[in-house]
Parts: C-alpha cells; sequence; structure tokens
C-alpha cells in the first residue's frame, strides 16, 4: 500500500516540495540529537577520516567559510557541515525509512538500486551560523542528476534561527546556471520577482522531501539554541563520480547495512 497519496505526488510535482510530517519518534529523535552532539564531540566510535566536516564561520558570510576535508576538527558544537553519515547506523536506519524506499522508487523508478550522496548533518549553532545563498542541489561531479533529498529537522526551524527559504515552482526551470549551483545577484533578483519567496518552517521531527532543483537559501540563528538537521540526497544507484567509482547503496541489493558500514 501506498504511503503517499497521488493528490501529494501531484503538490510535489508542481511545487517542488512536499511537508511528510512527523518522521522520527521522540525516542529516535532524541537518540540522533545525541549522536550528532556525540560526532562533534569526537567521542562517537566512527572513522572520522572516512567523513567530511567543516567548522561554522564566525563572521555568518558564505565567503568565509573554511573548507570542508576529513578528519575531525576538534571538540566542539560549532560544526557547520558534516558529511559521510551513511557510516553511522543510527542516521542510516532512519536515511532507509520504508517511506523513503517508496518515494525513491516512484522518483526514479521501482526495483532500482538506489544510492546517496551527501548523507549530511547542517548546523546553524546557536548565535551563529552562515548565510547560504540561493543555489540548486546541483553537483558537477555526478554523471546524472538527483532529483529528490529528504530533510529532516533534529530541532525546530524557524524563521528566528535560520530556517529555510524556497521558491516554490522554481525546479521546473531546470538548471539554473550551467556551470554552478550558485547565481549571478542578477539572476537571483530575477527569480526572486518571478517566484514567491516562502519560509519553511519545521518542528523537531518532521521532515520535507525537497526536488533537487528547487532554488533554496537560509540565514542566520539568533536564538540561543541550535537549529541542527539531516538531509540524504538520493540517487539512482548507476551514479557515478568523475572518477568512475560508485555511491553508497541504501535501498535494493547491496544495501549498507549497521554491520558493513
Amino acid at each position: 500500500m501506498s504511503l503517499l497519496t497521488e493528490n501529494q505526488w501531484a503538490e510535489y510535482e508542481e511545487q517542488g516540495f512536499l511537508r511528510l510530517g512527523p518522521t522520527l519518534p521522540q525516542e529516535e529523535l532524541m537518540a540522533l540529537q545525541r549522536r550528532i552532539d556525540e560526532i562533534m564531540l569526537g567521542t562517537a566510535p566512527l572513522d572520522y577520516d572516512r567523513m567530511m566536516l567543516q567548522l561554522d564561520t564566525e563572521t555568518g558570510e558564505y565567503s568565509d567559510m573554511l573548507p570542508q576535508t576529513p578528519g575531525h576538527k576538534g571538540p566542539g558544537l560549532n560544526y557547520r557541515k558534516i558529511e559521510g553519515l551513511e557510516l553511522d547506523p543510527l542516521f542510516l536506519s532512519h536515511m532507509q525509512r520504508p517511506l523513503f524506499g517508496e518515494i525513491c522508487g516512484r522518483v526514479y523508478g521501482p526495483g532500482k538500486p538506489i544510492s546517496v550522496f551527501r548523507a549530511m548533518f547542517m548546523n546553524k549553532p546557536a548565535g551563529g551560523g552562515t548565510v547560504l545563498p540561493w543555489h540548486q542541489d546541483i553537483w558537477f561531479n555526478l554523471d546524472r542528476l538527483a532529483l529528490v533529498t529528504v530533510w529532516t529537522a533534529l530541532d525546530d526551524s524557524t524563521v528566528a534561527n535560520g530556517c529555510m527559504r524556497i521558491l516554490p515552482g522554481s525546479h521546473k526551470l531546470g538548471p539554473a546556471e550551467e556551470h554552478s549551483a550558485f547565481m549571478s545577484d542578477e539572476r537571483n533578483r530575477e527569480l526572486e520577482a518571478r517566484f514567491e519567496p516562502t519560509f519553511l518552517e519545521f518542528e523537531a521531527g518532521e521532515s520535507v522531501i525537497l526536488h533537487n532543483l528547487l532554488l533554496h537559501t537560509s540565514g542566520v540563528n539568533e536564538t540561543d539554541q541550535p537549529r541542527r538537521a539531516f538531509s540524504a540526497g538520493y540517487l539512482d544507484g548507476a551514479t557515478r563520480r568523475s572518477d568512475g567509482s560508485g555511491l553508497p547503496i541504501v535501498f535494493g541489493e547491496g544495501s549498507l547495512t549497521a554491520e558493513t558500514v
């Protein structure tokens, strides 16, 4: 039995996003909150050299970001981004929910193996965070487009703490720039006038489907609490990087398990 209705799919195809409501039971939400703090503090039993980590900026300016590189950067809760969370059994279990498998089957075709690129924690630390300019989630080191991302709030996400802002329907444009996920200031102004910018606020534990071509942005966190979130970009399992290597499989034959990560 399908977990999403045809009306919901029609809304997604028209708007480029679909609210899924709560996907994390309270106990599992609290476990992921604890685990991501353990990862940031360096106490989680993970191989950090297989993960990409990036500290937050001190200025909030995107141009001031430090590089994202393998390895832990020291204990603290001021990480901006952590990739490679398919290596963590708790985050892997969330990524492999039957609902998310159904979504991937609808987008890429039933029965196809599904891989993941950027199983990623994103953070707006309390009183901090970095402005993320308008962009699409396009990755030019892959041989095909990623079409769907599932984003999950680990804390309440509000305008005050830098929630996501989107241009509903903008995914229908296709890639907005030929060689960049980001756009010029002139192009930004044109599209903000053409589409209606909309804030997406969520309660902790809620998820949303995002088309990867949906234009989105976010601001800084002006509150005294962090704004943590997790996203997984799902792809056709046949996707290859520019060096010919494949990506971790999360649905279908050869999928990662808690024992194999």
